[in-house]
């Protein structure tokens, strides 16, 4: 769970803004939450409409059988994208997604050789998924609401 006063004990430049930052901390980590799972919704949409379809796409990253992956990976964007934003199973659900992402960083950093120009937004997002996988869904998620997380 978050603590609201993340802030609280610290030396402000400002005083006065740990009335902002306070409260304003879980919200903060709900909203990024939220965007972080629908983006992830919104990319693996296409993927879930033809779950086999990147089967020859994973086969060439050296993931076999490609049927297999891309339904998990088809599963993973859409599913665990929808987990992710309400907040139910967060940390498994981020904790797939965190994989999915780390091998696209391996994708376009390797196999493509694009280096890390090629390969920043993953690791961008790689790095958000990988803040719920520790934090988990905070209060204002289906995991809080039935009292148990993963």
């Amino acid at each position: 769970m978050s603590n609201t006063t993340d802030t609280a004990g610290r030396r402000l430049f400002v005083p006065a803004l740990e009335r902002i930052y306070g409260p304003a901390h879980e919200g903060a980590e709900t909203v990024l939450r939220v965007v972080a799972g629908l983006a992830l919704v919104t990319h693996g949409y296409g993927k879930i409409l033809d779950p086999f379809g990147a089967a020859g796409m994973v086969e060439g990253l050296g993931f076999y059988p490609g049927a297999f992956w891309s339904l998990l990976l088809s599963l993973t964007e859409f599913f665990g994208g929808i987990f992710v934003a309400i907040g139910f199973l967060t940390r498994p659900a981020a904790f797939a997604a965190m994989f999915v992402l780390l091998v696209t960083v391996w994708f376009h950093w390797i196999t493509l050789e694009q280096g890390y120009q090629g390969a920043e937004k993953s690791i961008l997002w790689a790095t958000m998924f990988f803040y719920f996988v520790i934090r988990g869904g905070n209060r204002h998620s289906v995991d809080a609401r039935i009292g148990r997380e993963f």
